[in-house]
């Protein structure tokens, strides 16, 4: 970049202009609602709210692996939140979550409803309420927590930066790419290093860890997250791929993926989930008739 050219911040930052690129609307300096917006209520317990984002998947894959292990009690009503369209920002939403970030969720099955949000503390609430995908053992339930705050922290570096200055700003900028494409690597390389030794992340068990890494990690290394599998060369982290495929290939994660998703293949798309009995059936038949992608 040319001096003339080169930005200099100035001594106060104000709010001026949109940012521009891809969500730019979502954006903005301040919390709080802008507008009156209820957020619809169904029949089952838990009432979500969310978008097939990689940490929207991660709750709705966590719900249909619980109700494949037979959990009733998890059936739950997915309510499409449009964060190009600001629904994030209606009065309802900022009152389950003030921080306007899908997903939401509110647990009616306790009295008042109990509202969770970050993707990450919502799969640990699943888990201790059904003692599922959790271990009890402290080595295990330790080494799944860490690998699950690992997600937690590493995926802003994974989609707020190399994903938004690599596919969605308004122009491509050399400095953050490799900055972030460096640091993606890296995570990569993390990843891998830890799965030539263990079949999951926490070890021999599938857990809350897998399901918050998988929608990030994993959809990028089979090629599904930003179009940039050739330009990370994600080919070469074998262990990484191998994980994703095996989890990939569950019914359950197959499911997840379709809840609330705007994108992609229609028959991969369910935009609300409400009437659960016969989803799985209807979703296997389309995978088994080669509509994923």
């Amino acid at each position: 970049m040319s001096e003339q050219n080169q930005y200099v911040p100035p001594k106060v930052w104000k709010w001026e202009r949109a940012s521009g690129g891809a969500f730019a609307s979502t954006n903005r300096p301040v919390a709080g609602a802008t507008h009156e917006k209820a957020l619809p209520v169904g029949e089952h317990p838990f009432q979500l709210y969310s978008l097939a984002t990689p940490n929207g998947v991660k709750v709705t894959v966590m719900f249909e692996e619980l109700l494949a292990l037979g959990h009733r009690d998890a059936e739950y009503d997915a309510w499409l939140i449009r964060i190009g369209d600001g629904d994030q920002f209606g009065s309802g939403f900022v009152e389950a979550n003030p921080n306007s970030k899908i997903p939401a969720l509110m647990d009616h099955s306790t009295t008042p409803p109990t509202r969770v949000f970050e993707s990450g503390s919502i799969l640990l609430y699943l888990a201790e309420k059904f003692g599922e995908f959790l271990p009890s053992d402290h080595v295990a339930r330790t080494e799944t927590l860490n690998w699950l705050f690992w997600q937690m922290g590493s995926a802003p570096f994974l989609g707020g930066g190399f994903g938004h200055f690599y596919a969605y700003a308004p122009e491509k900028l050399e400095y953050p790419i490799d900055r972030y494409a460096m640091e993606t690597k890296r995570q990569l390389d993390v990843l891998d290093r830890h799965l030539a030794e263990n079949r999951y992340l926490a070890g021999d068990t599938y857990t809350i860890a897998d399901m918050a890494t998988w929608p990030w990690y994993g959809q990028l290394v089979l090629g599904r997250l930003y179009d940039a599998g050739e330009f990370l060369q994600v080919q070469e982290y074998t262990h990484v791929v191998r994980w994703a495929r095996e989890i990939d290939e569950r019914p359950a994660v197959q499911r997840g993926r379709m809840v609330n998703r705007t994108f992609g293949e229609p028959e991969m798309q369910l935009h609300e989930r409400h009437a659960a009995e016969d989803f799985a059936t209807r979703t296997q038949d389309k995978l088994a008739d080669g509509d994923d992608e």
